[in-house]
């Protein structure tokens, strides 16, 4: 048995990564998947929304609608990645129910799909999650497939809409294969396997969307994970400087004193300088404001540093350490 510490939501198995736009939940998510493959495990990490975000990440051809290995974990864990389609997994869901799948691919050819999922939005997410909930219980030889799940799912503003499918199928169907399906769904998602974790950035919009998420989901029964602070600047100034530049007194001529003393030309930087150090103070402060906020919410946080430069393969693994240091896995 892999040899790791007890994680923040003991038996979830689902572990499903939202945030606003903007925040870096793909990447995230796919630092989360790492870190779960640790010490031999195996874990799918999937996206929903056509973006092909993972395989950019990872640095590979677009994904197909075929569980591909993107990654090897230490200890030899492996992540596998999907790209569900709303298209790939109505042909699933036909041949589960109906045994329908040559059908399907006439149905698809003739641009019936597309009619179904645009008169009936609802069922495009039913589709996908049940995907994504077929993975999380899928068995061979009487053992679970992957020891973890993880879904890029769509952003916060979304998220529970997404999620909550039987409100979605209401409407579409009182019983049958849909309503069947639709049920399934919401009975992992409402249990203990699953964990809606949230990716935000220590700036006041996304700390409040959180919030509204968080709020949301609660109300649905869907159970939130942690909290996830993605891209957070380490302060550059002493406790005393960054005191001294929030409330306007780090004063130019003390920068332009230290300037002289590096033998740099001080008429030229010093007010450049005092100015990108107050900016600096001024972000740290929300930054401060930002995670008392967060801390709040009396959730698991796990915070995650500004990384430079586009994201790469090495980038996601030095994520993930921190991760699995931190006690996520």
């Amino acid at each position: 048995m892999p040899d790791t510490p007890a994680p923040d939501w003991p038996g979830a198995r689902l572990h499903i990564v939202t945030g606003k736009g903007g925040t870096g939940k793909t990447t995230v998510a796919a630092a989360l998947a790492i870190t779960l493959a640790y010490g031999g495990r195996r874990t799918l990490l999937l996206e929903v929304e056509g973006r092909q975000g993972i395989a950019q990440l990872f640095d590979c051809p677009p994904l197909p609608y075929r569980e591909t290995r993107v990654a090897t974990a230490p200890g030899g864990g492996e992540v596998q990645a999907l790209a569900v389609d709303d298209e790939a997994a109505l042909l699933d869901y036909l041949d589960m129910f109906y045994n329908l799948r040559r059908a399907g691919r006439a149905l698809r050819k003739m641009g019936a799909i597309d009619f179904a999922t645009a008169i009936a939005p609802g069922l495009r997410d039913v589709l996908l999650t049940g995907k994504v909930k077929e993975a999380t219980t899928r068995t061979a030889g009487g053992k679970r497939v992957y020891d973890a799940v993880v879904l890029d799912a769509p952003p916060t503003g979304r998220i529970t809409k997404f999620l909550n499918v039987t409100a979605e199928v209401s409407g579409l169907a009182k019983v049958g294969p849909i309503k069947t399906q639709s049920d399934g769904v919401m009975a992992v998602l409402r249990s203990s396997q699953t964990a809606v974790h949230i990716v935000t950035l220590l700036e006041e919009m996304p700390v409040q969307e959180t919030i509204d998420a968080i709020t949301e989901l609660t109300a649905t029964g869907i159970p939130v994970g942690a909290v996830f602070v993605n891209a957070a600047r380490a302060s550059l100034l002493s406790p005393a400087d960054q005191n001294r530049a929030m409330a306007g007194r780090l004063g130019v001529s003390r920068v332009a004193t230290g300037l002289k003393l590096a033998g740099l030309d001080a008429k030229v930087l010093a007010k450049r300088l005092t100015a990108e150090a107050v900016e600096h103070a001024q972000r740290v402060g929300v930054q401060d404001e930002s995670r008392e906020r967060i801390g709040e919410l009396e959730l698991p946080t796990y915070e995650l540093p500004l990384l430079p430069g586009p994201i790469d393969l090495a980038d996601l693994f030095e994520l993930a350490d921190i991760l699995r240091k931190g006690g996520v896995a």
